[in-house]
């Protein structure tokens, strides 16, 4: 290495890479999540249900903040995270209702 680049760290390259791995399943898994929710969606489409289910999405709000609490995740991150994730599906769904 030259004295304006220094060495890897070794420590943070194997930190670095933890990260790249968890950061691929948590890509994976959202698109697993995904494509079963767009089965949902045609599903309520097929059956003139509606696109969100404020109820079931309160319960599981509820049941992720007390799964981030355990996990000593901040559960406010948790609950923006997962609405995140809600909104996206119920606009799938709209999409898939008139399609």
């Amino acid at each position: 290495m030259t004295k304006d680049t220094p060495a890897p760290d070794p420590v943070l390259a194997g930190f670095r890479s933890s990260i790249d791995n968890i950061d691929a399943a948590l890509i994976h898994m959202l698109a697993e999540r995904f494509r079963i929710t767009q089965a949902v969606g045609a599903y309520k489409a097929q059956h003139d249900l509606p696109a969100s289910d404020p109820g079931r999405e309160q319960t599981q709000i509820e049941r992720l903040r007390k799964l981030a609490e355990d996990a000593n995740l901040d559960p406010d991150f948790g609950e923006k995270f997962l609405r995140f994730i809600i909104e996206e599906v119920i606009r799938h769904h709209e999409q898939a209702k008139s399609a």
